[in-house]
């Protein structure tokens, strides 16, 4: 599918066509579920406004674990409905968004018993989702599983299974959803915090947003028929905007995730292991680097940066040491690390990995509708619920929904021709310009297909506005390179200063913000080191 092109450079023009705009819908936060639901509605005809107070995938959007998977250990908490509907989606996104779908083999080592008893879960997954035969999974005795991963101590586990999986980036799917929805009329506004909630009798009838680049002072009311709330850990807060009577409803929990040289846990692909807890914690390979996750914590607070706890980092790494063999990794050897929050929904008495991960709509005294809880795999199904509602309490007459059909941005692609394609030009780059640009990649390469083309299309074409938003969500660099901050990150500045008119103050500020976020996130392993 061509996406609209997001450019947000002239942001008065962009608040003055929306102050005083009327739509049927306004969506409330562009993470995945607020993107999806964008997407969705403005293709079945809907007139729709996506506002969000930071980034396209600012929060867990951009911090979750980048796997588009079945939710195998959902399976052993009952959710056969979380199981069934997520199997079924991953189907969906190999389809529409075939660059953002990597395929990699999860290998999960154990004991003998102890694997015959995952085989039973596997089957009933695999009926569950369709699984196609050649895709099942296959059981591997003791030398098997050393063949296939040969890091895994052979003293620890005697078998092994192996099960296909997908990887995502979760910050480029979200921002193939908001572009898609762009492409059919959606009005998108970034760093545009909803101030107030707008009531005229007694119904929630529009929202004030304001700007919050440095040095801005604009403003702008839109009005609504409608209003989805799906602000993610921040929906409790909008929630209070309507009625400041109303009840919390969300647990947050957080995780973190670590990043380490290759060359340190040279892994083939994916291992998924137990801790002493006997929770599953897995390592990824991504190019240069391998990384591991994730913790599963109350967090008290919803940071736009959550806190990383050396306890975090130790949980990991000990998990990690009781797996491989070779040199212990260390905390030295960790070259960067982010952390999300989770907005569960809340049930006492539960441990934070006993939280269902199912998603729960709650209409406002004011009709505001507002959604969390959900998997990122299932955002698509969920977000097709949501519109279906929406189309009801309108009582309009649409198209049906085409989001499970129809591509992604960048999703018309066939990524192993378009990567044999561009490799005459771009070399080995053009891995990566297919894996997350799809059919985009032809456009990147023929300017140049380096950093400064990335930086361009994420200002011209993807809405950029600030260092972070290209440096660590469309890009990934802030945490898939080895030198997470280092000369590239100069270099990024610079281009994106030129493009945006940055005074040398301002550009200053916005490379010592990207290097303010990395230092706080792993601070806590300075002592360690």
């Amino acid at each position: 599918m061509v996406g609209a092109d997001l450019n947000f450079q002239d942001r008065t023009a962009a608040f003055a066509a929306a102050d005083g705009a009327h739509f049927d819908l306004i969506v409330i936060g562009a993470g995945i579920t607020g993107a999806g639901v964008a997407r969705d509605a403005a293709m079945r005809g809907l007139t729709v406004a996506l506002v969000e107070a930071h980034d396209i995938a600012s929060g867990t959007s951009s911090r979750s674990s980048k796997m588009i998977h079945g939710g195998l250990r959902y399976l052993a908490q009952g959710d056969v409905a979380v199981v069934r509907e997520a199997a079924s989606e991953r189907q969906i996104l190999r389809v529409i968004a075939p660059h953002l779908t990597r395929y990699s083999p999860f290998c999960m080592p154990g004991s003998r018993t102890g694997i015959a008893t995952m085989r039973a879960g596997l089957a009933t997954f695999e009926r569950l989702g369709k699984v196609p035969k050649h895709e099942r999974h296959k059981v591997l005795d003791g030398d098997e599983l050393l063949e296939f991963e040969p890091t895994l101590r052979s003293d620890r586990y005697s078998a092994g299974v192996v099960y296909p999986e997908f990887l995502t980036n979760d910050s480029r799917l979200t921002l193939a959803n908001v572009r898609s929805a762009a492409a059919s009329g959606a009005v998108v506004l970034t760093r545009a915090p909803v101030v107030e909630i707008l009531v005229e009798g007694g119904r929630a009838s529009g929202v004030e947003c304001r700007g919050n680049l440095p040095g801005e002072s604009l403003a702008a009311v839109l009005h609504g028929r409608l209003i989805v709330n799906a602000a993610g850990p921040w929906v409790d807060a909008v929630r209070a905007l309507e009625s400041d009577s109303a009840p919390a409803q969300l647990t947050l929990t957080k995780g973190i995730h670590l990043v380490v040289p290759h060359e340190r846990l040279p892994i083939r692909d994916t291992v998924i292991t137990m801790t002493k807890d006997r929770r599953p914690v897995f390592a990824v390979r991504v190019g240069d680097v391998t990384y591991l996750g994730t913790t599963d914590t109350f967090y008290p607070s919803t940071d736009v940066w959550p806190k990383v706890e050396w306890d975090d980092v130790e949980y990991l790494i000990e998990s990690m040491n009781a797996t491989f063999t070779g040199e212990p990794l260390s905390p030295a050897d960790v070259v960067s690390v982010w952390a999300g929050i989770r907005p569960l929904i809340s049930q006492a008495g539960k441990k934070p990995s006993e939280i269902s991960r199912k998603d729960e709509t709650w209409v406002g005294p004011g009709g505001v509708l507002s959604i969390a809880g959900g998997k990122l795999t299932a955002y698509r199904s969920m977000a097709e619920r949501i519109v279906d509602r929406v189309v009801g309490v309108l009582g309009r007459s649409t198209v049906p929904c085409r989001t499970g059909v129809e591509p992604l941005v960048g999703g018309d692609v066939d990524p192993a021709a378009l990567r044999a394609e561009l490799a005459s030009t771009t070399g080995a780059a053009a891995e990566r310009l297919v894996d997350l640009w799809g059919s985009e990649a032809a456009r990147l390469a023929s300017d140049g297909g380096d950093l400064a083309a990335e930086v361009r299309h994420a200002v011209n074409a993807e809405g950029a506005l600030r260092l972070e938003d290209y440096w660590i969500r469309r890009s990934g660099r802030a945490w898939f390179t080895l030198d997470p901050v280092g000369r590239d990150l100069d270099l990024a500045g610079t281009v994106m200063g030129e493009l945006l008119g940055w005074s040398p103050e301002r550009l200053a500020d916005e490379v010592s913000s990207c290097r303010s976020i990395h230092h706080d996130s792993v601070a806590c392993l300075d002592a360690h080191r």
